[in-house]
């Protein structure tokens, strides 16, 4: 499964800091904390119809995770909102969009991993793509990674943090294994989700999904678990093992990216029949009615220009939170 760029993506305008800038001269500071050692926070976003399905939900999550490492300060939901509307209405966007959320701890005076060294900040960056759902609704194949996600005590993963290199190298092992994405298991050798997904499976007669003990709390995850109780769907958190989900009936994962997708085999085993199944389909359905008709309004207007006339600069001042 490799993304295939998008042309309307060509002349995008990136946000950072408040700069509205044409993402060839966008730039962040080799002094950032982002670019010292990945000290940042991030979420993905999906515009439906002029809305973002729970940004609540995601903007809670970074604050929460901004917060865990002790960001000095914080910019208020209010500010990020309007950062985004100002980013969506310069590139007249609307719908079939994702948004890519960072937030750093700031710039640095100097070189150096120690936080009291960021004298400004954060930053804020905003970069909003026109990109369809990243997966073959007829089903991706995945492979297990022999890279484990860390424990709590290693790394929290409810710090929704950019250090995605474990995830980078699970998905180097499912690209040389033809796979779309790689099963990662936790230091105990449960199944804990993919390198970039939630994943659940029918097994037993239940819909079963991973803890989140080692991944971070999903917003789409907890979405279709909503879903599954409100249709009399019975859903059970748990330990599971590989070849629980090798011997499922059905099995999906879920994120932002890609919303619902099926999992059509695993190692090499057909799950199922191979073909996405019925409650798979069942619960594609509530959430694509989901996404359609809930969501926090961001378009105030669509504001259309061409990139020779356009210039716009603002200054980020942050809100402590």
């Amino acid at each position: 499964m490799l993304q295939v760029f998008d042309e309307r993506n060509r002349d995008l305008i990136v946000n950072v800091a408040g700069r509205l800038t044409h993402r060839d001269r966008a730039a962040v500071s080799p002094f950032d904390s982002v670019v010292q050692g990945g000290d940042a926070v991030w979420e993905g976003l999906r515009l439906h119809g002029g809305r973002i399905f729970r940004l609540d939900g995601h903007l809670a999550r970074l604050r929460a995770s901004a917060r865990a490492l002790a960001f000095a300060q914080i910019p208020s939901d209010e500010v990020i909102t309007e950062e985004i509307r100002r980013t969506l209405a310069a590139n007249g966007m609307h719908d079939g969009v994702h948004v890519r959320l960072t937030l750093t701890r700031g710039v640095k005076v100097t070189s150096g991993m120690d936080p009291r060294l960021n004298q400004a900040g954060p930053t804020l960056i905003v970069l909003a793509e026109w990109k369809d759902p990243v997966y073959d609704q007829g089903g991706i194949t995945l492979i297990t990674a022999s890279v484990r996600r860390p424990a709590p005590d290693c790394l929290d993963p409810k710090i929704h943090h950019n250090n995605l290199l474990p995830s980078i190298l699970a998905k180097i092992e499912a690209n040389m294994a033809g796979a779309d994405d790689a099963v990662m298991l936790d230091h105990r050798g449960f199944i804990a989700e993919t390198n970039a997904t939630h994943l659940f499976m029918m097994t037993g007669g239940t819909l079963a999904t991973p803890t989140t003990a080692s991944c971070p709390e999903g917003i789409t995850r907890a979405a279709v678990l909503e879903l599954a109780a409100a249709a009399g769907i019975g859903c059970q958190p748990g330990d599971y093992t590989l070849p629980q989900l090798y011997t499922a009936g059905e099995a999906f994962v879920t994120g932002t990216m890609g919303g619902l997708a099926p999992v059509v085999s695993v190692d090499g085993r057909t799950i199922g029949d191979g073909a996405p199944g019925p409650v798979t389909k069942r619960l594609t359905a509530l959430y694509a009615d989901l996404t359609a008709t809930t969501g926090t309004s961001v378009i105030l207007g669509v504001i259309r220009m061409s990139m020779r006339s356009f210039m716009i600069t603002k200054t980020f001042v942050p809100c402590k939170g």
